[in-house]
């Protein structure tokens, strides 16, 4: 029997996950212009035959101080953008903010879109500071991407603000900002105190994060599966791990059991259990297991938190032949779960 358990030390940081070098043109690489606003901003498209309508307005936004507005007729897929170029320090840290109000728009996360582009004077991607791959595809060049800022809750007269901090890639001078409107016909968006100010950067926080590769054997009943992992996090906890993810389905491996007959009620006996190695150890378990939900029966990954409770629970969408063939349904969601050291998606 094979035991192996890998912790992995995250410095949980703002860089974007970055594809390879020439892998596509972005918006900022490719648009076709339009008249300009005060301040600098210009508008763009993809191409004039999707180009939204656009105007600005001086007195608009909650300031009176001037609105950039994004108007979409009927027509499915227009698509357009208010675009500036900031001057920026590389390897220095700057906070992003700006605002927006809609009208008609289904899926706001969807549609209306900030989007911070890094460049060179030149106008060309910089590469990132920090490898992304480091096990394959020795020799390449990670470059980096697009951030998207986050969206902030909306106020009582409907702005909603988007922002974040990030730290410039050291090759960078310019950041081009792109603010959308995109695929909401009969939709309007109005733009408003946009902001990129150097700051301090954000206070350091480390996050340990265990896997458990392990496959259980010998057992006869789910709860011997579950017990054989009380070691593994027992060492994932003295290497003072915050989150340890334990194998997938691990109430039915070697059991020779259809995964009917193992499925259970989440919270149930294998979450109770797991449960109280959370508690003891003060730390998250994420364990596979297959619950049981009416007359369905689902593989879920659950988040159990350090006072020993369920947190959540993510129902795997995409399913394998074998695990359709033996009758599991699919998920429909991918949640996101907040932790006392950031949010986990499952």
């Amino acid at each position: 029997m094979q035991r192996q358990l890998v912790v992995s030390l995250l410095a949980i940081g703002l860089a974007g996950v970055s594809l390879l070098a020439g892998s596509r043109r972005s918006p900022a690489d490719a648009a076709a212009p339009g008249h300009e606003a005060t301040g600098g901003w210009t508008t763009a498209a993809p191409r004039d035959e999707i180009r939204p309508e656009f105007a600005y307005e001086p007195q608009g936004g909650p300031d009176g101080k001037g609105s950039m507005t994004i108007r979409a007729d009927g027509r499915d897929g227009l698509d357009g953008w208010w675009q500036k170029a900031f001057q920026v320090s590389g390897a220095k840290h700057y906070h992003f903010a700006a605002r927006y109000q809609a009208t008609g728009v289904v899926t706001p996360r969807r549609s209306i879109v900030a989007a911070l582009h890094w460049r060179d004077a030149r106008g060309q991607h910089v590469p990132l500071d920090q490898p992304t791959v480091t096990n394959y595809l020795r020799g390449a060049t990670a470059m980096a991407e697009t951030e998207f800022p986050t969206t902030r809750a909306a106020d009582r007269q409907g702005w909603t603000e988007v922002s974040d901090t990030y730290q410039v890639p050291s090759r960078a001078t310019q950041v081009v900002v792109e603010l959308h409107l995109r695929w909401a016909p009969g939709a309007e968006v109005r733009w408003n105190n946009v902001s990129l100010t150097e700051t301090d950067p954000p206070p350091a926080r480390t996050v340990r994060l265990a896997t458990v590769h392990f496959r259980p054997a010998g057992g006869r009943t789910p709860e011997d599966n579950c017990r054989m992992y009380e070691p593994f996090i027992a060492e994932a906890a003295r290497q003072k791990a915050d989150l340890v993810v334990l194998g997938e389905t691990l109430t039915y491996v070697g059991l020779g059991k259809k995964y009917h007959e193992v499925a259970e009620s989440i919270p149930g006996p294998s979450t109770d259990y797991f449960g109280r190695l959370a508690k003891k150890h003060n730390l998250y378990i994420v364990p596979g297991l297959l619950e049981r939900d009416g007359h369905l029966v689902y593989n879920v990954a659950v988040l159990i938190g350090p006072d020993g409770k369920v947190i959540g629970k993510y129902r795997k969408v995409c399913l394998p032949r074998s695990e359709i063939e033996g009758g599991v349904a699919p998920g429909s969601e991918y949640p996101v779960f907040p932790t006392r050291f950031g949010k986990v998606g499952l």
